[in-house]
């Protein structure tokens, strides 16, 4: 199949104004669940070719970034309303991007057989609800039918492939250009002081507990009498880094909790601190190294900048893509 074989007809680009969001965010929580469950009851958004956007899709594709924004903010809140006009706004725009790859899959020639979303289907109800008969309830409370979860396996699927195709897979970013960012944002990859260290961690059971400070005191002894203190803290810590000796590596003021940084920053390598006791915990470092601060040299951050150029092409390339479908695509927005 010849991936540029696709010949749509040219057609007009009717973008009109969107919805106002007011109306939009209004729509959002006042229409009933009734009427949320029926097809076309809701308000038409958008349509993209002959495919129809309704305000329902639109809910329900944003509803589990609505659902997380209801535990952060308050849901009267200016914030919450600024954050929810931009997830509405952003889901409908996804749903119009999708009808058009949907649209170009269907006029480009590609075809999935149905065996094959058979088999997608049955994963998803493996991965996802264990069965056939938990979906068909959680279909049923979300007044959706098996089809229509059918066809959005589908569709996904279909969607996650061609973006793959058309924008992941065209993705090249060199060593040269690598280089290139590194020199123009040196100023991004400082770095303060640092110390190389590791920390023996001893939770106390209340502020007052006196037998944390005894073991630590205890420990502490050992060390200074030629203990290894990585092998103390496996035995001992019960901080996070207890399987890897205590060793967390070079660190920044920053990393560190202030009392922890003033006593850990004031050690010369190799030294080991005193304990020192906080409400909650007792500690003692060992410093196994210092730097200054410094710029990370390009072979440290290497992959970081790479991360960060190929997720800018993405986003270049998926746009490039997406306005080409739209030039060769009626799409209006209401």
């Amino acid at each position: 199949m010849d991936a540029n074989a696709l010949t749509v007809e040219d057609v007009l680009l009717d973008f009109a104004p969107k919805m106002k969001l007011s109306r939009f965010v209004l729509l959002f929580f006042v229409l009933s669940a009734a009427a949320a469950r029926a097809e076309l009851v809701d308000g038409i958004v958008a349509i993209v070719n002959t495919a129809v956007i309704t305000s329902w899709q639109v809910r329900n594709f944003a509803a589990p970034a609505v659902n997380a924004l209801g535990s952060e903010y308050q849901s009267d809140s200016p914030e919450f309303q600024q954050k929810l006009n931009a997830v509405l706004t952003n889901s409908l725009e996804l749903l119009v991007e999708r009808q058009l790859i949907l649209h170009y899959f269907d006029t480009a020639g590609y075809q999935l057989p149905p065996t094959a979303v058979d088999e997608m289907v049955n994963a998803r109800i493996r991965s996802e609800y264990g069965d056939r008969v938990t979906l068909m309830k959680t279909l049923q409370a979300q007044g959706e039918t098996l089809e229509q979860f059918r066809r959005n396996v589908r569709d996904q699927y279909i969607e996650t492939a061609l973006r793959r195709q058309k924008v992941l897979q065209q993705i090249v970013v060199s060593p040269f250009q690598i280089e290139q960012y590194y020199q123009a944002h040196r100023a991004d990859f400082h770095a303060g002081d640092q110390v190389k260290l590791r920390m023996i961690v001893l939770n106390k059971a209340a502020p007052d507990d006196t037998n944390a400070l005894a073991r630590a005191q205890f420990i502490l002894a050992k060390i200074r009498a030629g203990a290894s203190f990585a092998a103390m803290a496996a035995e001992y810590s019960q901080g996070s880094q207890k399987a890897a000796g205590g060793e967390w590596g070079w660190v920044e003021r920053t990393v560190l909790r202030k009392e922890l940084a003033h006593a850990a920053f004031a050690l010369k390598a190799g030294q080991v601190s005193d304990v020192i006791e906080t409400p909650d915990a007792c500690y003692i470092m060992l410093v196994e190294g210092r730097r200054p601060a410094h710029v990370r040299p390009l072979g440290h951050v290497r992959s970081e900048i790479e991360a960060t150029l190929r997720s800018q092409e993405q986003a270049r390339l998926e746009k490039q893509w997406i306005d080409s479908l739209k030039r060769t695509t009626f799409v209006r927005f209401f």
